[in-house]
Order: structure tokens, then sequence, then C-alpha cells
């Protein structure tokens, strides 16, 4: 099952993105999001989240 950004949560810091060695997430309307079709469950952005934002969905 994909990770998801829960899009509250977000500061928009970017960590996420510069974590994802399988480009799943990208930023869009200010948050960043999460691209289930690219999100191989991996883990590595919900470790760096500094805020909590990213879960499984």
């Amino acid at each position: 099952m994909a990770y998801v950004i829960n899009a509250d949560d977000c500061i928009a810091c970017g960590a996420c993105e510069t974590e994802c060695e399988h480009g799943a997430i990208f930023e869009k309307d200010g948050v960043y999001v999460i691209d289930p079709a690219k999100c191989q469950d991996c883990g590595n952005c919900a470790e760096v989240c500094p805020n909590g934002a990213i879960h499984q969905g």
C-alpha cells in the first residue's frame, strides 16, 4: 500500500522529496504529494518527515 501525505500536516519542507529514490514525491499547490504508481512502500519518506505527515494509505 502506497504512502500518503496528510496535506493538513505537511509543512512543505521538501525533506521527503529529496529522500525518495523512486521519484514518487513532488510539490503541488504548496504541499507535497506521493504518486501511488511510483511509490515502492520503502518508508524512507515517513522516517524523515519532521511533522509526521506521512503514513501508509
